[in-house]
């Protein structure tokens, strides 16, 4: 797909969602990703702005997807169009979020009685409804294909995309001395038979735990009022941006 075209469009506005907007641009194919100060947890029942919070995202975000891209796993990101704006492929999401865990935290240690911290003996892969209405409830295979969310070959491929995803983002983390935690990830379909990384990789849906200190460099922040989301972020993106410099 050539990687021009007016970004702007006519300002259709597509989607809405916690923390983005999408817009249609000129050309099918592409939309604009804008990416918000918005802060949410709880299905968004917890909500503030964070000044510079869209920002931060944006970056991070494409400094991953350009990783995982160089990995082998095609994502929906064309180029950086601004601070906080992404050119991307259009793309229809796939209504599962991918979940990569390396250690229990969060919702599975509530659902399961586990410590958090614990670490798992393997990555592991798990698959969510996406809809806010019933809080994601975890699926497994045999709910996707029953009611026609993905196909068997889509989940086979978003289940091994994840990994590498996973390797390469543990990697990279670990070499700033954090710890990749989980994750979540979402994936698009654009054209026949083809899947895209796709929506972002930022620390608002990944638990990111500094090493020797265990200090939180996520969204958790937020939810557990651990501290200043903002200034958190920006450190973040201030470790990205060094192991990015030349």
């Amino acid at each position: 797909m050539p990687d021009d075209g007016l970004e702007t469009g006519a300002e259709t506005l597509l989607y809405e969602g916690k923390a983005k907007r999408v817009f249609a641009t000129d050309d099918p194919r592409l939309v604009r990703i804008h990416f918000k100060d918005d802060a949410t947890a709880f299905d968004g029942a917890k909500h503030a702005t964070v000044g510079g919070k869209g920002e931060v995202n944006a970056r991070i975000s494409a400094a991953l997807l350009r990783r995982v891209e160089e990995a082998g796993v095609p994502t929906h990101l064309v180029r950086v169009l601004g601070p906080r704006d992404h050119l991307c492929r259009h793309v229809e999401i796939v209504p599962i979020e991918v979940v990569v865990r390396n250690v229990v935290a969060g919702s599975l240690a509530r659902r399961l009685g586990r410590a958090e911290g614990e670490a798992l003996p393997f990555p592991m892969v798990e698959f969510f409804y996406k809809d806010d209405a019933l809080h994601d409830p975890p699926i497994s295979d045999v709910h996707a294909l029953a009611f026609g969310w993905a196909a068997e070959w889509e989940l086979a491929y978003m289940r091994h995309a994840a990994k590498v995803v996973n390797e390469v983002l543990s990697a990279f983390w670990g070499g700033l001395g954090i710890r990749l935690v989980d994750f979540k990830l979402e994936f698009g379909r654009f054209g026949p038979g083809r899947l895209l990384l796709a929506d972002e990789i930022t620390p608002d849906g990944s638990r990111l735990w500094e090493e020797g200190t265990g200090r939180h460099l996520d969204k958790d922040v937020f939810r557990r009022d651990l501290g200043d989301l903002g200034a958190t972020y920006r450190e973040l993106l201030d470790r990205v941006l060094a192991a990015e410099a030349p």
